[in-house]
């Protein structure tokens, strides 16, 4: 996990906080004793709501006190998710994964994970410093442009330096992996990939195809056309093997999971699996190529047209 470290006029602005437990508390307490000069974090940029980036943004504010910026819809996805009653949660999974077609192995192994995402954030402050895409904001002595994205979340924060061509990506555009694309089991029907590949081609209108990528994973690198490109082959890849595979027979969401991953999942990986092999089902049903029906057992179908 890359977080991004921006000197300003009497302390620090931070984009990204990393993972909320106890391992994320034992480096930011060395880093905030040797590395920062005496000076504080004054503003913190979370990008996005998911954990490795959110997580210890509570943890932080105890400390700093900072401002706060995120876009309107990732900071409200954070306070539901922390807010989440677990009543109800259990039941809601439960009715996801069987109409993907998962075993009674695969479901309880599924459920038996528990909320994570309460153990992995330490919460945020009652208020927040909108973004919002098109505008700009001074942050290290630089002038970014705010850029937002679908498809890995919500409405994904990234920054866009025209000046010393910096894009700070967070997970939207990464180096060799391929961000998760998942349907959730609040929106079993939801499209995320349409929304992830028209941000991809949205980037590449805007920005210039040579300016350094700083990503919230693996190594900072130029070529950010080349790599969207790879991206959105990636995704074309998975929906030709899906189609083939559903030619000859309805399969389920579960039926298709061997057809785009080839290694033995555990449940952590089993999660995100189920969310990135719907997403495509999503995907092509919604342009066409897949028809879907549902059985009487309440499981979820798939054919090629």
């Amino acid at each position: 996990m890359n977080l991004y470290l921006l000197e300003d006029e009497g302390g620090w602005t931070l984009f990204d906080t990393g993972l909320g437990d106890e391992r994320s508390r034992t480096l930011w307490s060395s880093v905030l004793k040797d590395a920062l000069g005496g000076r504080p974090i004054t503003r913190i940029v979370v990008s996005h709501c998911h954990p490795d980036h959110v997580g210890m943004t509570g943890w932080l504010n105890e400390r700093f006190a900072p401002q706060v910026y995120m876009t309107q819809a990732e900071f409200l996805t954070t306070r539901v998710q922390l807010q989440e009653p677990q009543v109800g949660r259990s039941d809601c999974l439960e009715r996801f994964y069987r109409s993907c077609g998962l075993d009674d192995e695969a479901v309880l192994r599924l459920l038996g994970r528990g909320q994570r995402y309460l153990s992995h954030t330490t919460g945020l402050p009652p208020t927040f410093e909108p973004l919002i895409a098109g505008q700009a904001v001074r942050l290290g002595g630089r002038d970014w442009r705010i850029l937002t994205g679908g498809g890995h979340s919500p409405d994904q924060a990234m920054l866009w330096c025209e000046a010393d061509r910096l894009f700070l990506a967070a997970d939207q555009v990464l180096e060799h992996i391929s961000p998760n694309v998942s349907v959730l089991a609040t929106q079993p029907n939801a499209d995320p990939l349409s929304l992830y590949r028209g941000s991809l081609r949205e980037l590449m209108e805007t920005i210039p195809p040579d300016v350094l990528v700083l990503p919230s994973h693996r190594r900072p690198f130029h070529g950010l056309h080349d790599r969207a490109e790879q991206l959105d082959a990636h995704h074309d890849d998975r929906c030709a093997r899906i189609a083939a595979a559903c030619g000859p027979v309805a399969l389920t969401c579960a039926q298709v999971l061997p057809v785009i991953f080839h290694r033995t999942l555990d449940s952590h990986q089993l999660g995100f699996a189920v969310g990135e092999a719907l997403a495509h089902l999503n995907h092509m049903v919604r342009n066409g190529t897949l028809a879907t029906e549902i059985n009487k057992g309440g499981i979820r179908t798939y054919r090629t047209r």
